[in-house]
């Protein structure tokens, strides 16, 4: 039924509010851009994220639900990384935000961006801790583990090196290849 009666209105204060939100997730796939994250995501979950050999390929956070064993936990595929992300360079402070909601960080890097040879063959985590850093201290304490990804590109003789520099630099590094399923 429609109704039969109208009565005018109160004044009322208007207010403008803005409200942002935050994917939650246990755990946030974070590194530069183009490292295998969505692929690392479409892996180990159910996930059809967009997968694309070019930068930025993802824009906005993408969630999978992780079932090992008779535990499951959110991974949250967090777009990539540059520097200056803190100051909003390439979309990252807005990106930052979701690493703020995970309770651990998979810190992934490219071994195309490793060289066991280099002066700085871990600048890319580095990098990325620095930006965690400057968005907010407790980011950079946060819990996290590093992985080199693509490691089907390399020789098992440079692979070898990479761990072998990885041991003597005190770093624990997982290396995987996620698109050929190996790690």
């Amino acid at each position: 039924q429609s109704p039969r009666f109208a009565q005018p209105g109160q004044k009322t204060l208007e207010h403008e509010v803005e409200l942002e939100l935050k994917t939650i997730a246990d755990v946030g796939l974070v590194g530069l851009p183009n490292v295998g994250k969505s692929t690392i995501l479409s892996v180990l979950t159910s996930a059809k994220p967009k997968i694309a050999n070019y930068h930025f390929t993802t824009l906005t956070p993408n969630l999978g639900v992780v079932k090992r064993y008779d535990r499951t936990f959110v991974l949250a595929d967090i777009p990539g990384l540059i520097e200056g992300a803190h100051t909003g360079q390439g979309l990252g402070d807005r990106f930052l935000r979701h690493v703020e909601r995970t309770r651990f960080l998979v810190h992934i890097l490219s071994v195309e961006d490793v060289q066991a040879d280099g002066d700085a063959p871990w600048a890319g985590f580095d990098l990325i801790n620095d930006e965690l850093a400057a968005f907010d201290p407790e980011l950079a304490e946060r819990r996290q583990i590093e992985v080199i990804n693509k490691i089907d590109l390399r020789s098992s003789e440079e692979l070898d090196a990479l761990r072998a520099r990885a041991a003597a630099d005190g770093r624990r590094v997982f290396f995987i290849s996620a698109k050929e399923n190996i790690g």
